[in-house]
């Protein structure tokens, strides 16, 4: 079978994605033909640093301008980098030149210092494609799709609306490749699922979303209760997961799966995969800081 194509965005330079990338390309190779959006100048000084040869058949593609590398730090000029990989990598995938992009991690106060106003990745797939992106985490072992991301808490309740829920649902189930059969647990909102309204009343309206989504598609998502919804034995009947709002999902799937987990962007016409950890400034071009590649090569792997 022939090799996808995939574009790497680099993410930011004074993290650790530049080391996954240096390490893992031979391994990467295996699954996939990889271009990385940085250019030499950058690529060397990094190497440097890191003490990591460049491999000969290292693809780099993009314009991009050159800056002081200062590894551990928030800084506008990584920031802007970090962004112009990302865009170099969707532009690629938008024109058909690439099968999928794979992201490494960016530092959102990076992209703020450097005046970007995206919240992130996801963020700004949604406003160049104008379509309503999910943000989808895990790994093969069990995935979280969040219906409502980066927002306050108190501002989560408000979101939950039966139109809005049910067009999340019924792009959620027609982006991913899923038995008709399998049942997908959605996580209420409130303890004990609100407790037939005794301690909230958004179930009424996740019922009447999982409800109307069900007759149109013939799918069968139904209504769980938070609590019991990551405990072993529900885990072993279902893969799939709907929460209502960002730790709500991602606070049991990173206990369990934090090494292993990715970020899928879901309802678009490109396929993204990002690593699911952050910079991780803290160890970032230490020596034998044992980086982690499960989390990268899980990414790749969904692409190929």
């Amino acid at each position: 079978m022939k090799k996808k194509k995939l574009a790497i965005s680099i993410g930011d330079l004074n993290g650790v994605g530049i080391q996954l990338a240096l390490e893992n390309h031979k391994n990467i190779k295996e699954f996939c033909n990889p271009i990385y959006c940085i250019n030499k100048t950058l690529l060397k000084q990094t190497s440097k640093l890191l003490n990591i040869q460049i491999p000969n058949d290292f693809n780099l593609y993009g314009k991009y301008k050159n800056f002081k590398i200062k590894p551990k730090k928030v800084s506008k000029k990584s920031g802007q980098f970090s962004y112009d990989s990302f865009k170099t990598a969707t532009n690629l995938a938008k024109d058909k030149k690439v099968d999928g992009i794979c992201t490494l991690p960016i530092n959102k106060n990076s992209w703020n210092k450097a005046g970007i106003t995206y919240v992130g990745h996801t963020d700004m797939l949604r406003d160049v494609f104008k379509k309503d992106a999910i943000m989808m985490l895990g790994c093969d072992k069990m995935f979280v799709a969040l219906f409502t991301e980066h927002i306050p808490l108190k501002k989560v309740a408000h979101q939950i609306k039966t139109k809005k829920l049910t067009k999340f649902l019924i792009d959620f189930f027609n982006s991913i490749n899923i038995n008709s059969n399998q049942s997908i647990p959605v996580l209420g909102l409130n303890p004990h699922a609100g407790d037939n309204g005794v301690l909230g009343n958004e179930e009424i309206k996740i019922k009447k979303a999982i409800k109307k989504v069900n007759k149109l598609l013939k799918s069968k998502f139904f209504l769980v209760v938070p609590d019991i919804a990551f405990t072993p034995n529900f885990r072993k009947k279902y893969k799939h997961f709907i929460a209502m709002y960002h730790d709500q999902g991602l606070a049991p799937l990173k206990a369990l799966y934090f090494d292993e987990g990715i970020n899928v962007s879901l309802n678009l016409p490109i396929i993204r995969t990002s690593v699911d950890h952050g910079t991780a400034f803290d160890i970032a071009y230490e020596k034998n800081n044992n980086l982690s590649n499960k989390s990268y090569i899980n990414a790749i792997k969904y692409l190929k």
